[in-house]
């Protein structure tokens, strides 16, 4: 340091020279050459004047906190965008950064050097390509650019670059950074300026030119120069073949006519960077051709130059044209018909404007489908047009100049703002950089584009249809990526051979809108006919066919809408509610259920999920990001539930979503029920239900697949990474599963003394299909010989822990191999005596061993086809007979047969006597030989709770090994037991219909099982029997007297009476007699009661809180503290013997005894008549006993039926 003297440079500024020049001959000079210093020179003399003009140089002549950077420096080492602006003070980077806004975040700056020399040569210099793009050379590599305004003159010389910003690539490892260079650069050397011609260069005018192109007779020996103002620039198309764009000449005045040109020179492409609308330009040595599928000319360039237009240096050229051309004007072609130009109703097709429109983009809807936001209120679509360049330099912050630009409007598909769309026609310009940083997109926002091309390009979507599939592939990205698939394999360009997943998903929905036929994009008629057609010129509203929402975002509006719609008054309407005390009212509130069909939602969803079932419940799931949905699935009986299908992904349109609620309350009566402060506990149980059939089924590749949780199971199939397959096998054939719930097992010697808690499992019987079998390449070895291979080897398997993910692919009749990955063991499926379970079970079921499921064993689905042992095995669901489950023979109390379920209720304890909390379902029995199926209650207790999926009013259901039991009252009823097996054979129909009750004669049923069970008959009420009105305490339904309640020790704390009524009536249609049995509100309509004289007749009730009569001949006896004589009794009396009670009337009704009651049959009885004088003595049959659904008069005189005719 003390070495250097005064007036020499200083040592910063020294070493930064030195550094200069290490820097110009590394990567300018040519290798192994002397170094340039000349070259070096002129670089820091040019770096000082630039740095100079900044005029707050601190009194430094070189730019010390600068250091060059070379090409490959930028593109290894800058992994950040960053600017650099030598020419600036700081005063004026503050200046500009604050043009970023609050919201934005300016470039930071960098003090860096880049020289460069701007060529349009790609880096492949074997191959000259030329493709339109610019790029910045150095020795070190080529880096594409961005220039606003560029110089034909500059291209091929070197530059210092002192404004510029450089974009890291967004989408690596395949993608690269850019720069964009800011305001002018410096060349290194002079430019050479060539002089003018030395006389003026003859052009024709556009007027001339398009007049020329129809005389062919002068063409030939012309290549003339065209001169005129640009009017029109298409965009820059680029196919497999060649690239091309068209530029169109015209005159100064808006009217004149236009001249298209097309240049299609390799090396004249650049110039698509240098034209500018407005401006005039003279191109030489044109020449004529004619395009494939055009029936005209057109001129095109040659080895043509592109020069900027001065009057004084051009003459035009007169040609002699005042003959009548050879060829007529040419005439458009037939326009083709754009294939959405029928998707839209007469009258909603709508055609787009065409304009020019000068904005700043403000934000960046979707990178790669080439979607933004202009002016904060207009979008942007650039998908139209192969706009690769100009896209990575789109940011907030960017000025855009559009020519020819598509404006449409309201097009749906939720989609609320205009959006301006540029084909290949119009041009859209950079007219300004951003000052901003790019925003940070996720990985699903910077990928597929190349699959966004193939929606417009292949598959020729409209925008409307375009833009709805764009963001359907994002939200499915955010849905299913990473934990399905990266991004970017999500998002692949589909092949025949590899087809993308996203598009495979949204194909269903394409393959409806779009038709399977459609002309393909005509890239020459688009740009040059005249009048314009392009996919963007007509366009009908799109109605959002569908959405992709999140299992999560599926789960919780299915909970909304339910609650919304849970109304204990619809659930209770009245007059019905106005009777039941208060345990009543709360157990038929306990439980209800929702069904939602996509129609319910708006835009309808489309369920996704990849399947994997849950080894903490057994029950299958479709699983996303955000969560999962607990499902059903429902195969053909022929297509069983296939494990195979773990893993794979799950696109359904057709579904159920059940909402089951669970309320705890405790309302005092009918009148609280709009008040929730009642409801003390409310809990939803949220699942899916749908056929296979409806499912498409989407296997994603095994190594790709990422687990989200713990409950996925372990694949079947290892990577071909994992080495040789290595396993072993055995074929069992299932004949009976168990319920899936927490059981006792034994503990197994040398455990634990703490005391086991019940574990979720259920058992499997079965027998062993041969021996076990080895892996031998992609197949099985042949079996291992057993010792008894003559007998039926049965063999319980106990599946408990993660194994219970098993549950619901296991049906009995169906042959499966368990399969044990890794070396194999000997006597591994042997079993024997299991510590997990005592002996007695397996003597029982006839088992000589038992297996206990290991977690990481897998199970595979064999074809019967393929095990000749099971080709004769009857696969039927076994079913008990009619016979049998309504005798009261219990030589086998367990029972199975399939049914409809009509009622499911939730019982708790203390409510109707049920110790225990229970659900009680209400079926129908499906038989063969009974016209009116009986009906059947099943009840399921702890641990059986909550009762499996499906379980719903509608469903058919198999049930399998319930346990039978006759009531004290001599009703038949079931209930489950650990080895109840339940099967959904069907779902509940989507839209109820409620099928009319049969319209009988009573003597139809007399005939014992044949009888309906509900029906309906025309019949004449002959007497009143008995009559009860009282009143009730609704809490505790003790008498109320004068609106208290009577009871005592301990009083009642709740003072709410309730009206409660019943009556007896003896009624017959001329074939048979019934004793029919009226309550509550039935009784108003009995006793021909409009519903306010009802109203009176409760409120004199209520004074003395309960009348009973007992008709027993003609009078009355009164049960009450009132007398006999009293009004209320003769006012009933009368009432009771009057034509209004005794007349014709249609009853629906039910039996009052249950179908499964075991009653035996009573023979007629002989019975005394007196008609006149003469006695008969003749055999009746027991009157029927009957429970009153409704009661209405008959409102045709048809309808008395044989009651007329009996008459």
């Amino acid at each position: 340091m003390a070495a250097c003297r005064p007036e020499a440079p200083g040592c910063e500024e020294q070493a930064w020279l030195e550094s200069a020049r290490a820097f110009i001959q590394e990567t300018l000079c040519p290798p192994g050459k002397e170094p340039n210093i000349q070259l070096t020179q002129l670089v820091i003399d040019h770096v000082k004047t630039i740095w100079s003009s900044q005029g707050r140089n601190q009194g430094f002549t070189l730019p010390l906190s600068y250091s060059f950077v070379s090409v490959k420096d930028l593109r290894t080492h800058q992994h950040l965008p960053c600017c650099s602006h030598l020419s600036w003070s700081s005063t004026e980077y503050q200046t500009w950064a604050e043009e970023a806004g609050p919201r934005g975040v300016p470039l930071p700056r960098e003090r860096l050097l880049l020289l460069g020399t701007l060529t349009d040569l790609s880096g492949d210099l074997e191959q000259e390509a030329r493709s339109g793009s610019l790029y910045i050379r150095d020795n070190t590599g080529t880096l594409g650019c961005e220039l606003i305004d560029l110089d034909l003159s500059w291209l091929g010389h070197l530059f210092i670059f002192p404004s510029w910003s450089y974009l890291p690539a967004t989408v690596k490892p395949s993608g690269e950074g850019h720069l964009e260079l800011w305001g002018v650069p410096v060349p290194v050397f002079p430019l050479t300026i060539s002089p003018g011609p030395l006389t003026p260069i003859p052009v024709l005018y556009p007027e001339t030119a398009s007049r020329l192109l129809r005389h062919r007779s002068k063409l030939r020996s012309v290549q003339p120069n065209l001169a005129g103002k640009l009017v029109r620039l298409s965009a820059l198309v680029k196919s497999r073949k060649q690239a091309y764009f068209v530029l169109s000449l015209g005159g100064s005045s808006p009217g004149d006519s236009c001249v298209p040109v097309i240049v299609q020179v390799p090396a004249q492409l650049v110039w698509h960077r240098a034209l500018w609308p407005g401006r005039a330009y003279v191109l030489t040595e044109l020449r004529v051709s004619k395009l494939h599928g055009h029936r005209y000319l057109i001129w095109m360039t040659s080895p043509s130059q592109l020069l900027p237009l001065k009057p004084e240096c051009v003459q035009e050229l007169e040609l002699g044209l005042d003959g009548p051309p050879v060829e007529a004007d040419p005439q458009p072609l037939p326009m083709p018909s754009n294939p959405q130009d029928k998707k839209g109703p007469e009258g909603l097709v709508r055609d787009s404007r065409l304009l020019s429109y000068t904005g700043k983009v403000t934000g960046v809807l979707n990178q790669p489908a080439g979607f933004y936001e202009l002016d904060g209120q207009l979008g942007l679509c650039l998908a139209y047009q192969q706009s690769h360049g100009l896209r990575r330099v789109m940011r907030r912050g960017v000025c855009l100049e559009l020519q020819d630009v598509h404006l449409l409007q309201s097009l749906g598909g939720g989609l609320r703002r205009p959006v301006l769309a540029s084909c290949l026609r119009g041009a859209v310009l950079l007219r300004r950089f951003s000052c901003q940083m790019p925003e940070t997109q996720s990985s699903h926002r910077a990928q597929g584009a190349s699959l966004y091309e193939q929606l417009v390009w292949e598959h020729q979507l409209g925008l409307p249809l375009y833009l709805w599939a764009t963001t359907a592939l994002t939200d499915l990205a955010c849905k299913l990526c990473p934990h399905v698939l990266r991004h970017h394999q999500f998002l692949q360009h589909s092949s025949p051979g590899n087809p993308s997943l996203g598009l495979q998903i949204l194909a269903p929905t394409l393959e409806v809108l779009v038709p399977p036929t459609f002309p393909r994009r005509n890239t020459h008629s688009e740009i040059l006919e005249e009048p314009h057609h392009c996919p963007l010129q007509k366009y009908a509203q799109l109605q959002t066919p569908c959405s992709f929402p999140t299992l999560a975002a599926l789960k919780e509006e299915g909970k909304c809408k339910a609650w919304a719609s849970f109304n204990p008054k619809t659930l209770l309407p009245l007059p019905e509610a106005s009777h039941l005390p208060s345990y009543q009212l709360n157990q038929r509130l306990a439980w209800s259920w929702l069904c939602l069909l996509p129609s319910a939602f708006h835009p309808a969803p489309v369920l996704l999920g990849v399947l994997v079932p849950s080894s903490r419940k057994g029950y299958l799931r479709l699983q996303d990001r955000t969560g999962f949905l607990h499902c059903l699935l429902l195969a053909k009986p022929s297509q069983p539930t296939d494990p195979g299908l773990i893993g794979c992904l799950v696109r359904v349109e057709r579904f159920q979503l059940v909402i089951e609620r669970n309320v705890r309350s405790n309302f005092p009566s009918w009148k609280e029920l709009g008040m929730t402060g009642f409801i003390q506990k409310q809990e939803a149980r949220v699942y899916v239900q749908f056929l296979l059939a409806d499912a498409l089924i989407l296997t994603v590749p095994r190594p790709l697949l990422h687990s989200a949780s713990s409950s996925a199971a372990p694949q079947t199939e290892p990577s071909p990474s994992e080495g040789p397959h290595l396993g072993q096998s055995r074929l069992f054939l299932l004949s009976h599963k168990e319920a899936l719930m927490k059981r006792n097992f034994c503990a197994p010697p040398g455990a634990s003394s703490k005391v086991a808690m019940p574990t979720l499992g259920f058992h499997v019987l079965g027998s062993w299909l041969g021996g076990t079998q080895r892996k031998e390449g992609t197949g099985w070895g042949p079996p291992e010989a057993t010792e008894d291979e003559n007998s039926e080897q049965k063999v319980l398997l106990i599946f408990l822990g993660s194994s219970v993910r098993w549950f619901e692919f296991l049906h009995p009749g169906r042959v499966y191999r368990l399969v044990a990955s890794g070396p194999p063991t000997p006597a591994l499926f042997k079993g024997g005596d299991s510590p997990c379970i005592s002996q007695r079970p397996l003597e029982l079921a006839g088992c000589a061993s038992c297996l206990t499921v290991q977690d990481e064993w897998t199970l595979e689905l064999e074809s019967s086809q393929d095990v000749p042992e099971v080709l004769g095995t009857h696969r039927a669901l076994p079913e008990s007979s009619l016979t049998d489950l309504l005798s009261d023979s219990f030589t086998d109390s367990l029972v199975s047969f399939s049914a409809e379920i009509l009622s499911h209720l939730r019982m708790r304890p203390g409510s109707t006597g049920a110790v225990r909390r229970c659900a009680k379902l209400t079926v129908a029995l499906e038989t063969a030989d009974c016209e009116f199926p009986p009906h059947l209650d099943i009840y399921i207790e702890d641990p059986h709770l909550p009762p499996p999926l499906g379980l719903l009013p509608g469903a058919r259901v198999y049930f399998s090994q319930l346990e039978k039991r006759v009531s004290r009252s001599r009703n038949v009823y079931c209930c489950f037991r650990s080895s109840t097996y339940v099967q959904v054979l069907s779902f509940p129909p989507d839209t109820t219909i409620s099928a009319p009750l049969p319209h009988i004669y009573l003597a139809e049923l007399l005939q014992g099982d044949k009888a309906p069970f509900r029906a309906t008959a025309s019949c004449h009420v002959v007497s009143v029997f008995s009559l009860q009105l009282l009143w009730v305490c609704a809490h505790c339904t003790s008498l109320c007297l004068q609106g208290r309640c009577t009871r005592q020790n301990p009083t009642c704390s709740i003072q709410t009476p309730i009206s409660q009524a019943s009556i007896r009536l003896l009624v017959e249609d001329g074939t048979a007699e019934a004793v029919v049995t009226c309550r509550n509100h039935q009784v108003a309509a009995a006793l021909g009661l409009c519903p306010s004289e009802w109203a009176s007749l409760l409120e004199f009730v209520q004074g003395p809180g309960k009348v009973a009569l007992q008709f027993t001949g003609p009078g009355a006896q009164l049960e009450s503290s009132a007398k006999t004589d009293e009004p209320l009794a003769l006012f009933l009396w009368t009432l009771c013997a009057s034509a209004s009670v005794l007349r014709p009337v249609v009853l629906s009704f039910e039996l009052e005894r249950k179908p499964s009651k075991i009653i035996p049959s009573e023979p007629p009885r002989l019975h005394r008549f007196q008609c006149g004088e003469l006695p008969f003595l003749t055999r009746v049959h027991p009157r029927i006993r009957l429970s009153c659904l409704s009661l209405q008069e008959p409102q045709h005189p048809s309808d008395l039926g044989a009651l007329v005719s009996s008459c």
